[in-house]
């Protein structure tokens, strides 16, 4: 199966962004037709979502500390914003390291990010602090 794989993506060639293929169909990778099934787009949210909790793990190790609850509206923020984006709210890590999650919930309000989807920001906002 790898020799299969590799003689596949040598005459493929990968490419990261949307391009038209020879016959004007857009196409992504690997020669991945587009648009994407459920299927596939799941498949690299799961990917995504892996690298982004592996990441935030390692920079924040006090989040295996925290109630699961906890731990997924960080990992969704980190899917979110990236690892960087996340770091970026110094009151909120303040809050969390002190365990006054109701705090952290108002820090996560404080932001751009809330403005921006705000919607998506009051829901974790709720669940941090519950």
């Amino acid at each position: 199966m790898n020799e299969l794989i590799n003689s596949i993506k040598e005459h493929e060639g990968f490419v990261s962004d949307v391009y038209k293929d020879s016959l004007g169909f857009d196409t992504v990778g690997y020669g991945t037709k587009m648009p994407l099934s459920k299927t596939e787009a799941e498949l690299i949210l799961k990917h995504r979502l892996n690298e982004k909790i592996e990441s935030i793990i390692e920079k924040k190790p006090i989040i295996l500390t925290l109630p699961q609850d906890k731990q997924f509206v960080l990992f969704e923020m980190a899917y979110q914003l990236g690892t960087c984006g996340l770091l970026k709210f110094k009151k909120m890590w303040k809050a969390i390291e002190e365990k006054d999650y109701t705090e952290a919930s108002v820090e996560m309000l404080d932001s751009r990010w809330a403005n921006q989807t705000p919607s998506r920001a009051k829901e974790l906002s709720k669940r941090m602090r519950a």
